[in-house]
């Protein structure tokens, strides 16, 4: 995938939607889905859900494409090594550790 902006002009193509018919959809005007399949303007977190249901994908699929392409692009514009990736996975691999609940240890007899 070249971006998610790339992604969106896919699907919509693949369901032979034109851009205002698109928009019209998932409540963006046809000039701004122009911008985001250009890459020119993002497409708002706050749609991702409603974009999955419109097409008929799994919430995490479309949510994970969305974070991806951020990461990817601050990635580059800082100029980090493929290894920032690497670091991120580990990263949240050691959040999720220490974030797991604890199970409640009962010392009554």
């Amino acid at each position: 995938m070249a971006s998610f902006g790339h992604f969106i002009r896919e699907e919509r193509e693949k369901h032979g939607w034109t851009q205002t018919e698109f928009g019209a959809k998932i409540g963006i005007n046809a000039f701004a889905i122009s911008k985001i399949e250009n890459g020119s303007q993002k497409f708002s977190k706050t749609k991702l859900k409603e974009l999955a249901e419109l097409l008929e994908m799994e919430f995490q699929k479309i949510n994970d494409l969305f974070y991806a392409d951020k990461f990817a692009v601050e990635a580059y514009k800082n100029q980090c090594s493929e290894n920032v990736f690497v670091v991120a996975d580990d990263n949240v691999k050691y959040l999720k550790s220490t974030n797991a609940k604890q199970a409640k240890i009962r010392f009554d007899q």
